[in-house]
């Protein structure tokens, strides 16, 4: 027994009612939270790794030589992650000032609340991350591949594997169907390297 302000509650009592707190803090986890970070990184990685090896295969269309594609995919993971680090960091600045303000008017003006809002450097960092790890993919898959052939196809089956894994990846974290969610990246991957290559190589064939 356990006592408290002179009325007796039963141990097991307090027990069963720990385990279902347990359980209901269980069930009613912010998926929805955790979600928004996940779409956050899931999307970052991916979006370096597909517009960095759409820019390698583009260029592969019309060029055999390998350092062309080494050089074209750097430079597309420099440029796109300092693309993601800015545009993160003023969307992000700009939100914490429109939930600052709204907490004036408020008449809040908790500093722990305030320390709750968004960091837009931090948020910047991490899309910057995000976007250099899905970008260097296909740049290692590509570095070390003498045949043109044999070079496209590998960066095709990296990029593959590495949209399969971020689909699952996000599929299991943020709670969703796991065949849904990597067949939608892997063909939505496909899509964009197919079309860079397919124009970029009329391009280059017209002349122009």
């Amino acid at each position: 027994m356990s006592q408290k302000n002179d009325v007796c509650i039963p141990v097991s009592d307090v027990t069963s009612e720990q385990e279902q707190c347990q359980v209901s803090i269980h069930e009613n986890f912010d998926y929805l939270q955790r979600g928004q970070w996940l779409r956050a990184a899931v999307l970052g990685a991916t979006d370096g790794l597909v517009s960095v090896a759409s820019l390698m295969m583009g260029v592969g269309a019309v060029k055999h030589d390998v350092r062309a594609m080494i050089i074209t995919g750097f430079a597309g993971l420099v440029a796109g992650a300092c693309s993601m680090a800015i545009g993160e960091f003023v969307s992000i600045s700009s939100q914490r000032d429109v939930e600052v303000a709204q907490m004036k008017r408020g008449g809040y003006n908790d500093e722990s609340q305030k320390d709750s809002l968004p960091n837009p450097v931090q948020a910047a960092a991490a899309s910057a991350i995000a976007f250099m790890f899905g970008a260097i993919i296909p740049v290692l898959a590509a570095a070390f591949i003498v045949d043109h052939k044999v070079r496209l196809g590998v960066v095709v089956a990296a990029v593959s594997l590495a949209l399969v894994v971020f689909g699952w990846i996000g599929a299991v974290l943020g709670r969703s169907p796991v065949v849904k969610s990597c067949l939608r990246i892997t063909v939505g991957g496909w899509m964009a390297m197919a079309i860079t290559f397919a124009l970029t190589k009329w391009i280059g064939s017209t002349g122009l």
